[in-house]
């Protein structure tokens, strides 16, 4: 179910667990994101997210920004063992190797996707998958991002696994997983 905000529309129950959240259920995730460098940094965010709070990624995002030159995947793709290091000490950002690796491997793989990341990614859209009435029936995982993370790994993608991949669906309208009673259900259509 969903829960009312305190302007008074309803949300998605964890869209108003933290008042940076309302911002981001709002105006940011759901919507569609149909670029190589938007998807790129979507991606990398999740992969970062992966055992960590959504909230601490969305609150570290600018720091992120800053340290991965804004997603560039032409930058990061040329990153060597110096920006490594210079990573693993920022405080702004996770630091975590496997995460840092993972982010400069996935730029060079979506720098060698002959059709760009984009087409890959919206081609496991599932604009017909029913619309959740609650919490619980919003899935971790799916065929299409089973499917996705599959292809994603094939090209060279680290950090990718089916959950993951279903969090970038959501975030970037692959998906609709705003519950049905959302005030944002149904907006990017």
């Amino acid at each position: 179910m969903t829960v009312i905000g305190p302007d008074g529309l309803a949300r998605c129950p964890w869209g108003v667990s933290a008042p940076d959240y309302i911002a981001y259920h709002d105006d940011e995730w759901g919507r569609p994101v149909r670029d190589d460098h938007g998807l790129y940094e979507r991606l990398c965010l999740e992969a970062f997210q992966s055992g960590l709070s959504w909230l601490t990624i969305l609150r570290k995002r600018e720091g992120f920004r800053r340290a991965f030159d804004g997603f560039d995947p032409e930058k990061v793709a040329a990153y060597g063992p110096a920006d490594v290091e210079r990573l693993l000490a920022d405080a702004a950002i996770v630091r975590n190797r496997r995460k840092i690796d993972a982010t400069i491997a996935n730029a060079r793989a979506a720098l060698d996707l002959p059709d760009g990341l984009a087409a890959l990614v919206w081609a496991h859209a599932d604009p017909a998958a029913p619309a959740p009435k609650t919490s619980g029936d919003v899935p971790a995982t799916t065929p299409g991002s089973t499917a996705l993370a599959k292809k994603l790994k094939k090209h060279g993608f680290r950090h990718v696994g089916p959950t993951t991949v279903y969090a970038l669906m959501q975030a970037c309208g692959l998906v609709d997983d705003h519950l049905v009673d959302c005030h944002r259900r149904g907006a990017y259509r």
